[in-house]
């Protein structure tokens, strides 16, 4: 389900910078584009600070970092979210312009990686030229990145050829999947959030490339960038809608598709589930066959013809913003069906995508603290986390849109950290499990935490955590005795923090 090929942004750290090597910049496109649009890609430097998921009520170091940037219509400046999360401070530089101008996150959109930045010091537009968004480039063809890549203060501007279009996840959420562009141009850190220009118009941002490869850079394309801009028209970001679906391509087995009675001249893809509260969750059912959305026929891969290409149907739900409808063709026991069904976000309760920009919630009682489970708590444990977590959290990840049959859970919360003290100290075995219940009430959310130590029972705190039989008892009087004591031990703001708000 996840792929471990490494990626990497083209942001930079500021510590990066001194002693990189030089990126060495193409001698620049034809027709004289460059010296337009070095008024046009801008340099950003933004102070961002992280927060801590298993201490929660803290921060991380600050630490600086450099992207690139460039004017679109609306004196608005386009760049990658991945060079704006979690800041604390932007600003932005011009090409052979010493002053440099705040700046602030106007729209993030962390699942696509996009961002529009403003200033108030609308000066920083004059001599500016808005770019121009173009479509999808052809493949082989040449195309012309544009940033502020390590090793210098100029705009750099390599050429390379379009090698591939295709759907691939996006790692600044690590679970979102759009459209991508590859390209062999040289694209280096500092270059995420420039544009990639072909005959005059941008065709793409860069954003990322191959860790283990050499010249293999990512750009998001027109298609993605369009629906972001188009979204935040009324002044909120929606995000992209999703199937809310898993799907598997059973039909290339004759027996199968017979099994299934479709047709012996129908593609399709088969549905294995939906997720639960989807906006298909009423309309699909396990061993449905999709042959069709809207006017685009699916094949046994899943895949469609759309802009020119063949790709994974994801796209065709990519090209409707959310609450639109398309229609979609199915087949069920050799009925064939069609449905009107409304583009959603349909996230599963387990949220496999990173999060930023808003602080995490928490529970502490008692020197406990419980967080929501989430992709975010589960890379504490380091760049190989997804080996290195506990085999039963890592079964969770990976298995929770089949695991939950409980329709009232919000969220999975866990055990994040233990705060010694002497309630506490024979609690270190529950360490990083979920919650089960408290006081024999369900955990289904965050909030049921904070509620149910409210109540205790018998004089106790009981809880339970999902597979294992132990019962974890807190004397519950000692353990309000203890409480504000153990807050300002360990400079805990509050007991809890149940609104990811800043």
């Amino acid at each position: 389900m996840w792929s471990r090929k490494w990626i990497v942004f083209f942001s930079v750290a500021a510590f990066a910078v001194a002693g990189s090597g030089g990126a060495q910049a193409a001698a620049g496109p034809p027709g004289g584009e460059q010296q337009n649009f070095e008024k046009s890609v801008v340099l950003i430097r933004s102070v961002k600070q992280d927060f801590d998921y298993v201490t929660p009520w803290k921060q991380k170091a600050m630490s600086q970092g450099a992207g690139s940037g460039f004017v679109i219509p609306g004196k608005r400046i386009l760049t990658n979210a991945h060079n704006v999360s979690n800041w604390k401070y932007i600003e932005l530089r011009k090409e052979n312009v010493a002053k440099r101008y705040p700046a602030r996150v106007a729209f993030v959109g962390h699942d696509c990686d996009l961002a529009v930045l403003t200033l108030d010091d609308e000066n920083f537009f004059d001599d500016t030229i808005p770019l121009e968004l173009a479509g999808l480039p052809k493949v082989n063809s040449t195309v012309s990145t544009y940033g502020f890549p390590v090793g210098g203060n100029r705009i750099s501007v390599t050429e390379g050829v379009v090698s591939r279009i295709e759907t691939d996840t996006y790692v600044h959420s690590g679970a979102d999947s759009h459209l991508v562009i590859q390209t062999d141009a040289a694209i280096n850190p500092g270059n995420s959030g420039g544009p990639v220009v072909q005959n005059g118009k941008v065709v793409g941002v860069a954003f990322q490339g191959l860790r283990m490869a050499d010249n293999i850079g990512y750009m998001i394309p027109t298609t993605v960038i369009k629906h972001f801009l188009e979204d935040i028209e009324d002044k909120e970001y929606d995000s992209f809608g999703s199937m809310g679906v898993m799907l598997y391509p059973g039909l290339h087995s004759v027996s199968y598709k017979d099994y299934l009675k479709v047709p012996q001249d129908q593609d399709g893809i088969v549905v294995i589930a939906t997720v639960m509260h989807s906006s298909v969750e009423s309309i699909l059912k396990p061993n449905d066959v999709i042959t069709q959305i809207g006017d685009y026929n699916i094949d046994n891969d899943g895949m469609v013809r759309i802009h020119g290409l063949t790709l994974h149907l994801s796209e065709v739900i990519e090209t409707k913003q959310i609450g639109q409808t398309d229609e979609i063709t199915f087949y069920r026991r050799g009925k064939r069906i069609k449905e009107t069904a409304t583009v959603a976000l349909n996230r599963p309760i387990f949220e496999y995508a990173s999060q930023y920009d808003l602080p995490p919630r928490y529970v502490c009682y008692a020197g406990l603290t419980f967080v929501p489970a989430t992709r975010n708590y589960l890379e504490t444990w380091g760049r190989e986390w997804l080996s290195d977590i506990p085999y039963y959290l890592r079964y969770l990840f990976n298995n929770s849109m089949q695991l939950n049959t409980d329709r009232q859970r919000k969220e999975y919360v866990v055990l994040a950290e233990i705060m010694p003290d002497e309630i506490n100290s024979y609690c270190s075995d529950f360490k990083s499990q979920v919650v089960e219940s408290i006081n024999g009430v369900p955990i289904r959310s965050l909030d049921d935490i904070h509620k149910a130590f409210k109540q205790p029972l018998d004089d106790y705190h009981i809880l339970k955590f999902a597979g294992d039989n132990r019962t974890l008892p807190i004397d519950a009087k000692k353990a309000q005795e203890r409480q504000q004591s153990i807050l300002n031990k360990y400079q805990i703001p509050a007991e809890a923090r149940l609104e990811g708000k800043s």
